[in-house]
């Protein structure tokens, strides 16, 4: 059975392996003693060749100047992975316990959703943040986007740090290099992976005869950010575009999600609904 589903969502994850098997990442830790080591995200970076150690360690004994850009959040973090990260100067980096810093990196940031068998990746599909912000968070994310400069990086890294693992797992990179990894997918993209990934999901890992899925089909998931509720006008606007909206209460700030299988009428639906970028907090594309 899947482990970790809001009921709101269970529709989504149908059918049911006989296995356990994780949809958040306190159930994969839990579930995946001989792999949890990938939720230290401070061992991830040190493994990528990235400078960071954890708050307490001063940067500028590491080569880093003043001014230089460093991103700060837990070690391991399995209640919201972004819980207290944020960017600050590298001669203000907080003395804060369970904390560590990272080098900025710039580039593209992507998250890839692998199925992976006894640590051989057997399909993956990435997703590519916007550019465009709401204090450093993407507007958007595009699923189904094809990077094979990046395929052989994710294959090598999961072979590499995941062996005999059997499942699915995300490696989020920025620039093709890791940040973060995790023992389950990417639940807010799951509607548009098509209908062949949760039955080759859970083929997979009870053992059953396992057919890769076709290539996502794709689309835009649009975080509507702000307070309050959806208007009515709006509702209305979203299901003209052929888009679904939920409503998120489990992330601060932001009032809905949007999934729209279209590409060209999320970016339009995007323009007519998004408020004007607020100023970002620190630096754009920092991780």
């Amino acid at each position: 059975m899947f482990i970790g589903v809001l009921p709101e969502r269970a529709h989504l994850f149908q059918p049911e392996p006989r296995s356990e098997v994780a949809v958040n990442d306190a159930a994969a830790w839990r579930l995946n003693p001989a792999h949890r080591s990938v939720y230290d995200k401070l061992g991830v970076a040190l493994a990528a060749g990235l400078r960071a150690a954890p708050c307490g360690v001063d940067p500028l004994v590491c080569g880093l100047s003043p001014d230089d850009w460093v991103f700060v959040k837990p070690i391991v973090n399995l209640a919201g992975m972004a819980l207290r990260a944020r960017a600050v100067h590298a001669d203000a980096v907080p003395n804060e316990p369970g904390l560590f810093w990272c080098e900025r990196l710039e580039g593209e940031h992507t998250s890839t959703d692998c199925l992976v068998r006894a640590g051989e990746v057997v399909w993956l599909a990435h997703t590519s943040a916007s550019e465009r912000k709401d204090r450093a968070r993407p507007l958007y994310w595009d699923v189904g986007v094809e990077r094979p400069e990046l395929d052989a990086r994710v294959r090598d890294w999961i072979g590499r740090h995941l062996a005999g693992y059997t499942g699915l797992c995300n490696l989020e990179m920025i620039g093709g290099r890791p940040i973060e990894a995790h023992l389950r997918g990417s639940n807010g993209f799951l509607e548009l992976y098509g209908p062949a990934f949760v039955p080759a999901w859970v083929a997979l890992m009870d053992g059953q005869p396992f057919e890769a899925p076709p290539p996502v089909p794709g689309g835009l998931v649009i975080s509507l950010f702000g307070t309050g509720s959806l208007t009515d006008a709006q509702t209305a606007l979203i299901a003209r575009s052929g888009a679904i909206s939920r409503p998120d209460p489990h992330t601060p700030d932001r009032m809905a999600v949007i999934l729209c299988p279209d590409r060209a009428r999320g970016l339009e639906l995007l323009d007519r609904l998004a408020p004007p970028n607020r100023a970002d907090s620190f630096a754009p594309d920092a991780a």
